[in-house]
C-alpha cells in the first residue's frame, strides 16, 4: 500500500513537469508539495536505493523551475522518469 502512495506521488511530480513543459504554470504549492514529498523520498539513498537519485534530481529542478525557465531537456528527462516510475507502482 505504501508503494502506491508514493507512486501516486511520483506521478504528481511528473504531472507538473509536464504542464510545465506545455505551457501551463502549475500553483506554487502544488510545486512545493510535490518536491518536498521527492526530497523526502531522496534520502532513502543512504540506504542504497539507487531509483532515489532521480527524486533528488527531480526534486531540485521542481525548485528551480520556480525561479528560472529551464530548459527543455531538463524537464523532459524527469518527467519520463518519474512516470515511468509511478506506473511501475502500480503493477
Amino acid at each position: 500500500m505504501l508503494v502506491k502512495i508514493l507512486g501516486v506521488v511520483d506521478i504528481i511530480a511528473a504531472l507538473s513537469f509536464l504542464m510545465l513543459i506545455f505551457g501551463i504554470h502549475p500553483f506554487l504549492q502544488i510545486i512545493l508539495f510535490s518536491s518536498g514529498l521527492l526530497l523526502m523520498k531522496g534520502l532513502f539513498i543512504l540506504t542504497g536505493d539507487v531509483l532515489s537519485v532521480i527524486d533528488l534530481f527531480s526534486s531540485l529542478m521542481l525548485i528551480l523551475s520556480i525561479f528560472f525557465t529551464l530548459p527543455a531537456v531538463l524537464i523532459w528527462i524527469p518527467a519520463f522518469l518519474l512516470l515511468a516510475k509511478g506506473f511501475v507502482s502500480f503493477l
